[in-house]
């Protein structure tokens, strides 16, 4: 309800629209990846795959296999031939969560991508073009990881083409009763208790 939140989601639309890769900032919990997903959604690419990959939480040599799959033998437990997310991707779109986590090497190689919409499997020799989609989140500050020299400044520029940020709610305080009346009406039916209100006081209160 709050017009901070009409103006994201009517950039949103907008974005929706075009395949350019995407950059979403925000604090953590403001919602990001929920944005990226409707997104998606909105697009042309809603009936392809929408694949996620949490760069912070996955060890650098995991999120390397992850996003370009690897070939039998690339590397210690690599018994088999596997696909990464920009293969399986298709024509859909590939979120990269926390992208301002990835390791230099790693950088370097989703520079590549960007530039020219190709890559290898780790290991392989194979010369794989994609038609996915982009989108980088991140709650870092990356124009500052920039100047600090832990972030490519190529690569910002590269992500940064279309940038969303998405306000924290206390910048949005119009959402406040709505979202509390979804996460009411949502552990109401979850506990058994359809029907179940704020009153009129606390309605106030959060309206306020």
């Amino acid at each position: 309800e709050d017009p901070a939140s009409k103006a994201v989601v009517e950039l949103a639309r907008k974005v929706a629209e075009t395949g350019t890769t995407l950059l979403i900032t925000g604090e953590s919990g403001t919602g990001k990846d929920h944005l990226a997903r409707l997104i998606h959604e909105l697009g042309p690419r809603r009936d392809a795959p929408f694949l996620k990959i949490d760069c912070a939480s996955l060890p650098q040599e995991l999120v390397e296999s992850e996003l370009f799959g690897h070939e039998r033998g690339a590397f210690t437990g690599a018994v088999e031939q596997k696909f990464g997310r920009l293969e399986m991707a298709g024509a859909g779109t590939i979120v990269l969560d926390e992208v301002a986590a990835l390791s230099p090497p790693t950088q370097s190689k989703l520079l590549r991508v960007l530039e020219e919409r190709q890559f290898e499997r780790l290991g392989g020799t194979e010369t794989i073009t994609i038609a996915a989609r982009l989108v980088g989140l991140t709650n870092a500050d990356l124009a500052r990881l920039v100047s600090g020299g832990q972030f490519r400044e190529d690569l910002f520029f590269r992500l940064s083409v279309l940038t969303i940020d998405v306000p924290p709610l206390r910048a949005r305080p119009a959402d406040i009763l709505p979202l509390a009346d979804a996460l009411l009406e949502r552990a109401a039916r979850i506990h058994g208790r359809a029907g179940v209100v704020f009153s009129e006081p606390v309605r106030r209160l959060l309206g306020d």
